[in-house]
């Protein structure tokens, strides 16, 4: 594996005026190293980078980068400048040192992990100073790969072009406290706030570790505690959580969606770009505090697809280690909540489409060739349409980010193509299933192969989409395929014969599961269970579709009446979360009722599951009827029996907001003279409302 840097990819006369012609340059530099294939796509890679975001840094630095095929392996070119050149920074300095990063698509995660020690070394004023002064091509590229340490003459010059107290992390000042941990220790008995931090950027290489850096040392500068989750290239290890469970806030700084974000719900949390953290970290840790003095805290979100992956991922196992029931858990609810959206669009339209023009209207012909401005049924027919159209995508989705889940975006082709063959065979919802799972393991036994670095470029845009789809196609088409699809019939047959006794119990154990983890896996599973009886729908599964919803409702609708008729047995905070829970759980997100039950959960868990059990028994009882998987009250006009609908949901309301307040009230018997808890905890404006 060749060195990162070398003295033919620096120049420390780098004469470029603008920042084209400085990438250009040091492209060049890369392409006469053998470091780049196609310098024009390279250069359109870098340009994409470039226009999601400026690479210039506060300080005279620019770091443009990017991840492309046209490159071989990790490289990195540096070239210096004397007149500088604008990369857009915030201070609005030109740079005078440039680094461009090239990373190929399937980047070695140990090349990347020294990318990220130098996004890091970049925050060092010795660093950069070292590097302003080096005068020979051989001992900056050692610099830079970290052989040589900053001369003792840089550490000198940078220390006298700032303040002591704004030196950043590796500059060592006698007089800087953060050289010495126990300087910023707390005095005994004082415990020093805690901050957990996840950082990423685009293409998780420079920013998301210099945000990384830059919190780290403003904490330590005040007295805070700063754990960092760097969600890069590289990958990443999910932070303890027993360290979220402790932390008193969080920072996310990220231009990416944050991976298993509902791991931090219920905690006072600063959401911002990646790059307020490389310039305003100190900033971000002030208002950090401020919200938990206040006691703000983030609001849950819900299974409408909003943080949909979040909210999956984060109620597994996400400890390292985990177990292999643990992981397949966690990838087949990645793949259920990547599918919600469609779930939501594509049923909502199709019961739309029904109330407008009638069960029949799933007959008309295409809008394509017919289609009246003026007839109702034109617009119900196109509504039914649109809303198939997005009902098609549920099983592909649903296989190709089971796959994704196992093997990050390689895994997307093989797993979309195993789910429209899942389509093709008639295996529906549980052909999807099984496909992910065949796509995700191929790809994952395709990546462990060795292989030459030239190759690498070429993996995950040619050789693994060929293979893994070809090996899954296979296997789906000649092997797995016709079996599962029986069973698919089986499921269906058996749904369409539900009838009495059978289904009142159904109904029960389905709102058991809904109520179990409050959108967590079991949950989901309840949930997934309903949806897939959608793919080919029929009364049986219209009245699960319905028990499912109903019972969903109930956790936070009953934590609404709880708090309003017995107020004074829950904190101030549970008392507001109480109002937002009325909407919540008339949208049908269960979640709206975590806070409560991470707070008080051995109360709140059974008496959400009693009611959940009751509605779901009662909704089959009725035979009520839903063909939109979503909606909460908003969708009764499209519900059959929608009077007893709403007559089972309002019963289980009312059967868990009685238990938790009976359950509670017991608890709060408090012995003459003590406080009661109540007030007690609302003293406390932190409170933490969810773990």
């Amino acid at each position: 594996m060749s060195e990162l840097i070398t003295a033919e990819l620096v120049d420390l006369d780098l004469s470029a005026r603008t920042k084209e012609d400085a990438v250009r340059s040091l492209a060049e530099r890369m392409v006469a190293a053998g470091r780049v294939t196609d310098i024009e796509g390279f250069l359109a890679d870098v340009a994409a980078r470039e226009a999601q975001m400026p690479t210039g840094l506060e300080g005279g630095i620019g770091i443009p980068h990017c991840r492309s095929e046209h490159v071989t392996e990790p490289t990195l070119a540096f070239g210096r400048s004397a007149e500088g050149i604008d990369f857009g920074a915030p201070d609005g300095r030109p740079a005078d040192l440039v680094f461009l990063i090239a990373a190929p698509a399937g980047a070695h995660s140990d090349h990347l992990s020294i990318l990220s020690a130098l996004a890091r070394r970049l925050m060092d004023e010795g660093f950069t100073a070292a590097l302003r002064n080096a005068d020979d091509a051989t001992a900056t590229a050692a610099l830079i790969r970290g052989d040589e340490p900053p001369s003792a003459e840089s550490a000198e010059s940078a220390e006298s072009a700032g303040d002591a107290s704004e030196a950043p992390v590796g500059t060592e000042r006698p007089e800087d406290g953060a050289a010495d941990p126990a300087a910023d220790e707390p005095a005994v008995g004082d415990a020093p706030f805690r901050i957990v931090a996840v950082t990423s950027c685009p293409t998780g290489i420079a920013h998301t570790y210099m945000a990384a850096e830059a919190l780290e040392r403003a904490g330590r500068e005040a007295g805070v505690e700063v754990v960092v989750e760097t969600q890069g290239s590289a990958g990443f290890t999910r932070l303890d959580p027993a360290v979220i469970a402790a932390a008193d806030g969080v920072i996310l700084a990220h231009d990416v969606e944050v991976r298993e974000r509902a791991r931090f719900a219920g905690k006072p949390t600063v959401d911002v770009g990646v790059k307020a953290a490389v310039n305003r970290p100190a900033e971000l840790i002030e208002r950090v505090r401020a919200k938990a003095a206040r006691g703000e805290t983030t609001a849950v979100a819900g299974p409408d697809g909003t943080d949909a992956d979040a909210r999956a991922d984060a109620r597994t196992d996400t400890a390292s280690g985990e177990g292999f029931g643990s992981r397949l858990r966690r990838h087949l609810m990645s793949g259920v909540s990547y599918m919600v959206p469609f779930v939501a669009a594509g049923g909502l339209l199709i019961a739309l489409s029904f109330a407008l023009g009638g069960y029949e209207i799933a007959n008309a012909k295409s809008v394509a060739e017919h289609f009246v401005w003026t007839e109702t049924e034109s617009w119900a027919a196109l509504l039914n349409q649109i809303g198939g159209a997005a009902f098609g995508f549920l099983v592909p989705v649903l296989a190709g980010y089971i796959a994704y889940g196992m093997a990050d975006r390689p895994g997307l082709v093989p797993g979309f193509v195993g789910g429209a063959i899942a389509v093709t065979i008639e295996a529906g919802f549980l052909g999807g299933l099984v496909a992910g799972l065949i796509a995700g393991g191929v790809v994952t036994a395709i990546q462990r192969v060795r292989i030459p670095a030239t190759l690498r470029g070429i993996m995950p845009v040619l050789v693994i989409p060929l293979l893994g789809s070809a090996a899954v196609g296979f296997l789906m088409f000649v092997v797995v395929g016709e079996p599962i699809a029986a069973l698919q019939r089986a499921l269906t047959d058996w749904l369409s014969g539900l009838s009495g006794s059978n289904a009142v119990v159904l109904g029960a154990v389905l709102g058991l599961m809904m109520c179990f983890d409050l959108g967590g896996p079991l949950n989901k599973v309840a949930y997934a269970f309903a949806v897939g009886g959608l793919t080919a729908p029929n009364d049986g599964s219209l009245k699960v579709m319905a028990a499912v919803m109903a019972a969903g409702m109930v956790p936070p609708l009953a934590m609404a009446l709880a708090t309003t008729v017995r107020g004074r047995l829950f904190t101030k905070t549970e008392r507001e979360n109480g109002k937002a829970a009325w909407v919540l759980g008339a949208s049908f997100i269960t979640e709206g009722a975590i806070p409560f039950a991470a707070a008080d959960p051995l109360r709140v868990i059974p008496s959400a599951m009693a009611g959940g059990a009751v509605t779901g028994a009662l909704s089959m009882a009725f035979g009520a009827t839903l063909r939109a998987p979503h909606g909460g009250v908003f969708v009764v006009p499209l519900i059959g029996g929608p009077l007893l609908y709403l007559v089972a949901i309002a019963a289980g309301t009312v059967v868990t907001a009685t238990l938790v307040v009976l359950l509670k009230g017991s608890r709060r018997q408090a012995p003459a003279g003590q406080a009661a808890p109540a007030e007690a905890e609302s003293a406390d404006p932190r409170t933490p409302v969810a773990a």
